[in-house]
């Protein structure tokens, strides 16, 4: 038996591992060529301290309290050389990767088809050369194929699918909008590099709102396949925001995923005052006490700056600290190069 270990670098940059059953974290990572932070290996000194985000483990009794105190412990801070985990588990590394001789991940796939779902969305699907690990919520940067640009995108796909699924924003002559809309074929080699990211979905303790704008929608749908695969009890919503109607995209999947999860429910929210959706607005607009919930919730949510911004001033106005709060602000690439004039 081993168990998947996602190591969380403050650069953003996230590294699986495996470790055995009874293995020590700081053993496993050296055999796979990850230098996690250390000196003295035995719990005397305290160096490889880090904090454990989620995940079952123990940690024995062969350590200093000068290393990590009680209340350390009871914070969920470990010592990764006396660490063995009884579960799959997120580590969060206080360092950078390159701190650690190690980087981010490259990987090599090829596009399976483009889809646009929308006059604002594209669907691509890619087949990696391997599975690729990931945590619900985090991105990889993709090459644009003839360029040595990168454009990050959040995969809308499980962890370790065969196949690979993105939600892109079509920029009008975006790099990367361009290439997929007039060039892009079944079978083009595509370059990915990742996981990165610090908006994962965390461990589910309290209600969740999760608040999408656009394409933002792309990791909340990889969030929402992995609670269906192993269901909570606590209430799930997702307010999903666009400008027009027809914005909105992957509706019949959240209609499945709703089936699937017997405590999710989701709300289209509509910009366009001339459309017929019943809730129109901002997400802004659909916050009610009892999603709320006194700010015992945890709020996610992805989408572009000015809504960002918005839902803080929102929630600063109201007075609701949330329990937890993570976000993700997106924006546009740089356009297409231009042809020159003839």
């Amino acid at each position: 038996m081993s168990f998947n270990i996602a190591l969380n670098f403050e650069d953003g940059v996230t590294r699986f591992i495996s470790c055995n059953a009874g293995e020590k974290i700081l053993d496993a990572a050296y055999r796979q060529k990850v230098n996690l932070p250390m000196d003295c290996s035995d719990g005397v000194c305290g160096t490889c301290k880090c904090h454990c985000a989620s995940g079952e483990y123990a940690l024995g009794e062969d350590y200093l309290e000068e290393a990590l105190s009680e209340e350390e412990t009871e914070q969920r801070q470990v010592l990764t050389c006396q660490m063995v985990p009884h579960s799959d588990c997120v580590i969060d590394v206080p360092v950078s990767a390159s701190a650690c001789k190690t980087g981010i991940g490259s990987f090599q796939g090829s596009v399976i088809r483009c889809n646009a779902l929308s006059p604002s969305a594209i669907e691509m699907v890619v087949e990696p050369e391997k599975g690729i690990d990931f945590l619900p919520g985090q991105y990889v940067n993709i090459q644009v194929p003839g360029t040595a640009q990168v454009r990050a995108y959040s995969f809308s796909s499980l962890p370790g699918d065969t196949q690979a699924s993105f939600l892109i924003r079509n920029v009008p002559d975006g790099l990367m909008s361009t290439w997929l809309s007039q060039h892009a074929k079944a079978g083009e080699p595509l370059t990915l590099t990742g996981p990165m990211g610090s908006f994962y979905l965390r461990p589910v303790q309290r209600p969740i709102v999760m608040l999408a704008g656009g394409t933002g929608l792309a990791p909340f749908l990889a969030m929402l396949k992995k609670l269906a695969q192993h269901p909570v009890n606590q209430p799930i919503t997702l307010l999903y925001g666009v400008t027009k109607e027809c914005d909105l995209v992957m509706t019949e999947t959240l209609d499945e995923l709703a089936r699937q999860l017997t405590n999710f429910s989701w709300l289209p929210v509509v910009t366009d005052a001339e459309s017929a959706c019943a809730q129109k607005g901002f997400v802004t607009d659909h916050f009610n006490d009892a999603l709320l919930n006194e700010g015992d919730v945890d709020v996610y949510l992805c989408g572009p700056p000015p809504m960002v911004d918005a839902v803080l001033r929102t929630l600063q106005e109201r007075q609701i600290t949330p329990a937890s709060f993570h976000y993700e602000k997106f924006a546009p690439g740089q356009k297409a190069e231009q042809p020159a004039a003839a």
